[in-house]
């Protein structure tokens, strides 16, 4: 490729269009480079380059920076985007031609300047970045219609053909059902694409061609619900922002109930009024179900999705759609920033304090703070929602530099829940049980009233670990430094962070005694088991992400609690935040410590925030709701603020903190993650890099250590921690560090700017 075209730094906008070819002169187009002047363009590459590469405008094409076209790369064909004018370094006649331009909207102007600010900030290749941003390179063609089959009206089987149980259920589903396509029909039937073939060929189905869904358009002008006086001037607020079409961040800070939703789907309505697009961002897919049915009783249509369970063809006539700018509304997660917005309005990150907003792999990057990037090139506002705002937010906030809107009470009258810390040490479960005798009563009695109870413990599965009575041996994973986690109901070991899995056996494999391995500690399914045996007679279930596939199962588990179909549930983070259930009364904590072990930086406020969320699950309704912490540190400052509802002096004693260590917000962090398959080319490379550090009288560089999780998914890693004042601008700094270590090829160093997780 180095013999064919010239490389060159990114700066886009800088031409209007570049064209080639004969016949009559035409009028150019201002910055339109003539024929006769060597028309060359530049087109950046979703691949992990840092540099654009020159191509030749072949005659009779015309190009403007922004268009999707297809380049040669070496043997091969790729997608990419013009960029801008050519360098202009290699001779014409040794350029090669772009192949074709896509029949697409250009990508914006303030969406290629995205691409730049996310990759100079996080030190990722722009190319890496830009394939973020073109995820669906099918979208690129137009859609072709779909094959799908209806039953054939008063069709019989042909001789011979027999009507199994797999085809029976086919014919079944189709009986009063809208046309499927095969892979529809052997999904839901549960058999194979080609027994569905099989009765086509039979003569059972008649074939259709299915169109390209149109995603419905949500109606601005419909009637929202009263609001509250609280809730009507914040809705006002957000309303005044949107319409003036200028940048601002606020955050919309409210309690658990006090109706921050609506409030903000005011801001949708007024962006939809304008003519614009509004895209909102949830930290998980778990929490689309309510929203979405929200959504369509606001708006009278849902919005589009963007997620990773949505299907391939979802996904191509999504993202096609929103370049097009006929998709009002996305709701998404975080990758749906990248999505090519023809005229964005508004962007809302809901619960903008989760820690799943944070990429941690590929392209580092934490969505709320490219979010507010985004915003802030486009020149539109970005709400910030929370009841418990991340620090780094409550700090911009108290400082001004971000505007602040509160909803201080519940909707409709409801109040909070009281918080009661249930002292392990005092109030011992029996043994091999984990519910204390206190949240044992308040469950009888939460039942007998007949009410709904939540308990809650971040663990999945049966058992953290599984270890030998005979001789010790603790089951881990062969490729991270992490325990086999024990699934019992559905009988299988399994690493949580490289998903390898294996049956469990009951023979230990280090020493080959049978029946001495046992179970240590807690999951959910382990509290479900204690839960049948106290009580018999509720009606009990598990959420978590590994029990509920996709959105349509964690749909039908919210249906099932909100109809009170169910008197307990059992459940990880994912039932955390984000569902309303009036009948739900009780909230019962079994482990509340657990997020407190370790070093992290962030432990004390993470597990502040998840615990105010799970609390604020309870007593939503007419009836009072009523938590209960188990604890062995009921001293802690987390545990006393959450029992005393003291919010805000939880995060003054964080802040002090943080700023006595001169930690974020209130000073940088980047971090190094040196890994690879070679232990000791890491090690030789980390202990280069740590000689190497800048260093001075401001900046301390920490390690090389190894990471907390030294060997993942088969890798050996090692971390090196930059600390700096927050007036220092540490991508410099960086990037001149790297530059003086030669980076083996089998070894790899990723740059995480702001990191939020340690491990």
């Amino acid at each position: 490729m180095r013999e064919n075209s010239a490389r060159s730094g990114a700066n886009p906008g800088t031409a209007s269009g570049i064209t080639s070819g004969g016949g009559p002169a035409q009028a150019l187009l201002p910055g339109t480079v003539p024929v006769d002047a060597d028309p060359r363009v530049r087109v950046l590459l979703p691949l992990p380059l840092r540099e654009a590469y020159d191509y030749r405008v072949p005659a009779g094409m015309t190009l403007v920076p922004g268009d999707y076209v297809e380049v040669p790369l070496g043997p091969r064909r790729v997608l990419g985007v013009v960029w801008g004018d050519g360098a202009g370094v290699v001779e014409a006649a040794r350029l090669k031609p772009v192949v074709r331009r896509f029949d697409v909207p250009p990508m914006p102007e303030v969406e290629r300047k995205f691409v730049e600010w996310v990759a100079a900030y996080t030190m990722t290749p722009p190319g890496h970045v830009l394939r973020m941003a073109i995820s669906v390179p099918s979208a690129l063609e137009p859609a072709k219609a779909t094959l799908a089959y209806l039953r054939k009206p008063d069709a019989e089987p042909p001789p011979g053909f027999k009507m199994t149980e797999p085809r029976r259920r086919v014919l079944a589903l189709l009986d009063d059902g809208p046309p499927r396509t095969p892979a529809e029909l052997a999904e839901e039937a549960g058999c194979g694409v080609t027994v569905v073939r099989g009765l086509a060929e039979a003569g059972l189905l008649e074939p259709v061609l299915l169109q390209p869904t149109k995603l419905g358009r949500p109606d601005c002008h419909r009637p929202g619900p009263t609001l509250s006086a609280d809730q009507e001037a914040a809705a006002a607020d957000l309303r005044a922002r949107v319409e003036s079409g200028v940048y601002s961040t606020v955050l919309l800070d409210g309690v658990t109930g006090s109706g921050k939703t609506e409030v903000y789907y005011e801001a949708i309505a007024a962006a939809l009024k304008a003519g614009k697009q509004a895209l909102v961002l949830l930290p998980e897919i778990a929490l689309s179900a309510q929203w979405l049915d929200r959504f369509a009783r606001r708006f009278g249509a849902p919005p589009a999705e963007w997620h990773s369970e949505l299907t391939g063809a979802q996904r191509r006539d999504t993202w096609r759609a929103v370049a097009n700018g006929e998709v009002p509304v996305v709701v998404g997660a975080r990758s749906a920033l990248f999505l090519p917005y023809k005229a964005l309005g508004v962007i809302i990150i809901d619960e903008e304090h989760d820690p799943a907003y944070k990429q941690e792999e590929g392209s580092i990057y934490h969505a709320r703070d490219m979010a507010v990037a985004r915003a802030h090139l486009g020149g539109i506002p970005t709400v910030l929602v929370s009841a418990t705002p991340s620090l780094e937010t409550k700090v911009n906030a108290d400082s001004n530099r971000y505007a602040r809107i509160e909803l201080p009470g519940r909707h409709g009258g409801a109040v909070l829940p009281d918080v009661e810390l249930v002292d392990l040490r005092k109030d011992r479960p029996p043994a091999r049980h984990w519910l204390a005798p206190s949240l044992k009563k308040a469950i009888e009695q939460t039942l007998a009233e007949k009410e709904q109870v939540m308990l809650f413990l971040n663990r999945r599965g049966y058992a953290p670990l599984t270890l030998c009575r005979a001789c010790g041996h603790r089951l881990q994973c062969p490729n991270c430094t992490a325990w086999l986690v024990e699934h019992r109901l559905a009988r299988k070991l399994q690493c949580h962070h490289c998903g390898l899995s294996q049956p469990l056996s009951p023979t230990c494999p280090e020493c080959g005694e049978e029946g001495t391995l046992a179970a240590c500690g807690p999951g959910v399914e382990r509290i479900a088991e204690e839960v049948a045996e106290l009580f018999p007679d509720a009606r009990a279930a598990i959420m978590a992400s590994d029990t509920l596939f996709g959105p349509r199962a964690i749909q039908e588990m919210v249906r099932r609690i909100a109809d009170h179909e169910l008197d307990i549930l059992i459940g990880t983070q994912v039932m955390a935040k984000g569902h309303h259930f009036p009948m739900l009364t009780l909230v019962g904590v079994v482990d509340a410590d657990l997020g407190l072990a370790g070093g992290d930086l962030r432990a004390g406020e993470r597990t502040y925030q998840l615990l105010h969320q799970v609390a604020g699950r309870a007593g939503r309704g007419e009836r009072p709701g009523r938590v209960m912490l188990q604890t062995y540190m009921p001293e802690h400052p987390v545990m006393q603020a959450l029992a005393a509802g003291d919010r805000d002096g939880f995060y003054q004693l964080e802040a002090e903190m943080r700023l006595e260590a001169g930690m974020p917000p209130f000073g940088r962090l980047a971090a190094l993650i040196v890994s690879g398959e070679d232990a000791a080319a890491v090690e030789k490379l980390s202990i280069a890099l740590g000689r190497a550090a800048p260093r001075s009288d401001t900046v301390a560089v920490l390690g090389p250590a190894p990471a907390p999780l030294a060997l993942l998914r088969g890798r050996h890693r090692r971390r090196l921690l930059l600390k700096a004042p927050r007036t220092v601008q540490v991508q410099p700094l960086i990037a001149h560090w790297l530059e003086q270590v030669d980076i083996p090829p089998n070894v790899r160093v990723q740059v995480d700017v702001d990191p939020y997780s340690f491990l």
